[in-house]
């Protein structure tokens, strides 16, 4: 591997995580703006719990999934929406996805969405107690803090230009130079294309948030919530696979073992779609877009994998957390399976 390779890969590397980031501030921006609503309690009707449930899953990122296990915590929803959520959501992988493949993408979005809503009405229609109800909490919160916040200070653009924070100003240059490089084709699809166009009129948005916002949402909100807690990890998930995938392609024939070996693969991903946590996911979906392996089987994965939405799950109740993901074990399998046979 030359020194020209591990610029590509570093330069693929930087244009997703940029847009990860892009579409990560964006929410946290959208979050504050709208003081949490989505945060509300949730009416009692258990179909209902199931709609709202996929919906908050398939949110990118983590808020959706930590919403709804705050809500599960807090006996609001039952276990049918739990297992919903977990399998409509994709955790941080959503970004990665629709940077990378934003057509497949969103087909696998509807399909997931779709077996979420299935499965969550089949454990509901089975559930012995769907509205049991009681005041068992932890105190989980899906925000540091809902205060309220101003996004658009008038009175005080100016000066918060004229004193300008190290966090802003980082920010600002560095979505500058984004912009610049995506510009002149330095990152990004190397010609002018709709992608193109998105990733500049996204990139403007978010430098207009950036300096807009007070100093609390760029330290707390920006910086502290997003950029600290998941940016490096994003960053170096996605170099380490992307490295890790061009060394396998280059000297090894996965694509000859992988199509002898699918169902292999599919038990692969569907155990390593236990561990919860962002990235490991990231290796199925670069495999794919490389062409190695099905849409089956990205299927299966995004199934079982929740991102690190279930943590706060694990650390409370491991029983409702093996419950959950044996669930989402069986249905990974006999979805993936069958697409799988069938293909």
């Amino acid at each position: 591997m030359n020194i020209n390779e591990i610029i590509s890969i570093f330069k693929h590397t930087l244009m997703i995580t940029s847009f990860v980031l892009m579409m990560m501030l964006l929410i946290d921006y959208i979050n504050v703006q709208t003081k949490g609503i989505w945060n509300q309690k949730l009416q009692k009707k258990g179909w209902l719990q199931i709609i709202v449930a996929a919906f908050l899953g398939v949110i990118p990122g983590c808020l959706g999934a930590f919403t709804v296990v705050s809500l599960f915590t807090h006996r609001m929803v039952g276990f049918a929406a739990l297992v919903t959520a977990m399998i409509a959501t994709f955790g941080d992988e959503a970004f990665v996805m629709f940077a990378m493949m934003p057509g497949k993408a969103l087909i696998l979005t509807l399909i997931v969405f779709g077996v979420a809503i299935f499965t969550g009405f089949i454990i509901l229609f089975f559930s012995k107690s769907k509205d049991e109800k009681t005041d068992n909490s932890f105190g989980f919160e899906i925000h540091p803090e809902q205060e309220k916040c101003h996004c658009f200070p008038k009175g005080k653009l100016l000066s918060q230009l004229k004193n300008i924070s190290f966090e802003r100003s980082l920010l600002i240059l560095g979505f500058s130079i984004f912009i610049f490089l995506l510009t002149i084709g330095e990152l990004g699809p190397n010609e002018w294309s709709w992608k193109r166009i998105t990733f500049i009129i996204g990139s403007l948005v978010i430098l207009f948030i950036v300096t807009t916002v007070p100093d609390h949402f760029i330290k707390d909100h920006l910086w502290g919530h997003v950029i600290k807690k998941h940016l490096p990890r994003i960053f170096l998930w996605t170099f380490g696979t992307i490295l890790l995938i061009h060394f396998l392609q280059n000297y090894i024939n996965v694509e000859e073992w992988a199509q002898n070996n699918l169902f292999i693969i599919l038990l692969i991903a569907v155990l390593i779609g236990i561990i919860p946590e962002s990235g490991p996911h990231l290796v199925f979906i670069t495999l794919f877009v490389s062409g190695v392996i099905p849409f089956s089987i990205l299927i299966a994965s995004s199934i079982v994998q929740d991102g690190h939405g279930a943590l706060p799950l694990l650390a409370e109740s491991k029983k409702n957390f093996v419950y959950m993901k044996l669930i989402n074990i069986v249905v990974g399998l006999v979805v993936g399976g069958v697409l799988l046979l069938i293909e």
